[in-house]
């Protein structure tokens, strides 16, 4: 008796190096009829913006930079919202859906019987996390240009560095995810993100917080993030970039390292 397998959409011949990419093709087939999640995930922070920045920021009046510089308000908020949407929709994407693929469809056990590996579902899951990032972030970037947010041509530069955001978290997002055994430990999930949202530099400057409570917000991933995206819009590009893009790098390479070394562990029992 012969047993039939799934057809693939390529000869496996042609894509062994690229094989992270059938995970990329994967996800496209099962979202093409489901567009509209992902679009849905561009309104959030653009609502924010509009409520906080727009809103709060006529109460506000402007914001007064540590080189002296001021700039309204909603200039200063629009690149932490894109930072901030870069989080989610990159810990969203590696924790929740990778949770159920990993526990329940049991998707990954079937991707296994092909010449696919872990580093392979790793790689692929968290590329496609950034690859909606680049979306979202080439989509607000155009919005914060349209309403004139944007001071320096340095701000098409928002993109790579919000996709770097991305890369950081869901990296991270997904290591997590194999440690965790039920949907109750999503409740963690929103417990860090929270936090990072609100005190990480988002709506106001660190130097109204006292030294000690500075010095714990810039240990923050979302605060080098937003630093990142901040510096590029408003042109404010120097030296320390460097340093917040190091530690975002760093943060990614360790988790998709444990991200890889766990899926490795938990698919070949």
């Amino acid at each position: 008796m012969s047993v039939q397998t799934p057809a693939r959409l390529t000869p496996i011949g042609k894509v062994t190096p690229f094989r992270a990419q059938r995970i990329w093709e994967k996800n496209f087939i099962a979202y093409r009829r489901l567009w509209t999640v992902i679009f849905s995930g561009f309104f959030e922070p653009v609502f924010y913006l509009f409520a906080v920045g727009i809103g709060v920021g006529a109460l506000v009046g402007d914001v007064t930079l540590p080189n002296g510089s001021q700039i309204p308000y909603a200039a200063f908020v629009a690149p932490a919202m894109m930072a901030a949407s870069a989080m989610n929709g990159a810990v969203i994407e590696t924790t929740f859906n990778i949770f159920f693929k990993l526990k329940f469809q049991k998707v990954y056990e079937g991707v296994l019987t092909t010449p696919m590996q872990p580093s392979d579902i790793a790689i692929g899951e968290i590329g496609w996390a950034l690859l909606r990032g680049v979306l979202y972030s080439t989509a607000f970037v155009g919005v914060m240009f349209a309403m004139g947010m944007t001071k320096s041509w340095t701000a098409v530069l928002a993109v790579p560095a919000a996709t770097l955001v991305g890369f950081a978290f869901g990296a991270v997002g997904m290591a997590a995810t194999t440690y965790m055994r039920s949907w109750q430990d999503f409740d963690l999930v929103t417990l860090v993100t929270m936090p990072l949202f609100l005190f990480s530099g988002t709506f106001y400057p660190l130097d109204v917080y006292p030294p000690l409570i500075q010095n714990i917000a810039k240990i923050s991933p979302l605060y080098h993030g937003t630093e990142l995206l901040r510096g590029f819009t408003l042109g404010l590009v120097d030296w320390t970039m460097i340093g917040h893009a190091a530690y975002l790098i760093v943060m990614g390479l360790v988790g998709a390292a444990i991200a890889n070394r766990r899926l490795d562990g938990m698919l070949r029992k």
